[in-house]
């Protein structure tokens, strides 16, 4: 399996916007550990993808913690 190969269903982030705002992301689970991130509004646009150390790094500044040595 790629990395692209996504393994879980997408769900919509829970760092997603709220309200009236409907900013949404999709998040789900790829084979190699990381994460595939997709607009919830135009799914069709196209998927990022993200190896599992840079999805880490990106929580873990989103959550303003330090990165586990």
């Amino acid at each position: 399996m790629s990395r692209k190969t996504v393994v879980s269903p997408f769900r919509k982030s829970s760092y997603s916007g709220g309200g009236s705002a409907n900013e949404c992301v999709e998040v789900a689970h790829t084979a190699d550990g990381g994460r595939a991130v997709r607009d919830s509004k135009d799914p069709a646009r196209g998927t990022a993808y993200f190896g599992a150390a840079a999805w880490r790094e990106f929580v873990s500044g989103l959550e303003g913690r330090p990165l586990p040595q």
